[in-house]
């Protein structure tokens, strides 16, 4: 299933700077990063719950906030992308 999940985290101080850190690299860890703070993630439902209860447990709730927009399966009729960046194809040919 496709999620996109956005994130807004406090960096006024060292433990927020420090936490958006940890936020990013979760995401970069399971999703596509398509903005700054916004990532696709086409992840099964288990491993999904498994990152969001991360990022949970990362953030301050009294200061941050996370959003997670559950797109499903059909997704690709639900994004439409203009602009810079090319898009990507989630489910196309990995090359490392």
């Amino acid at each position: 299933m496709m999620v996109l999940i956005s994130y807004d985290v406090s960096t006024t101080d060292k433990e927020g700077r420090t936490r958006l850190r940890k936020v990013a690299k979760a995401c970069q860890n399971h999703a596509q990063r398509v903005q700054n703070s916004i990532f696709e993630a086409d992840l099964d439902y288990g491993k999904f719950l498994q990152l969001k209860n991360r990022l949970i447990d990362l953030i301050d709730a009294s200061q941050d906030s996370l959003r997670f927009y559950y797109l499903g399966n059909n997704w690709e009729k639900r994004i439409e992308h203009i602009g810079a960046k090319e898009t990507y194809n989630p489910e196309g040919v990995i090359i490392v």
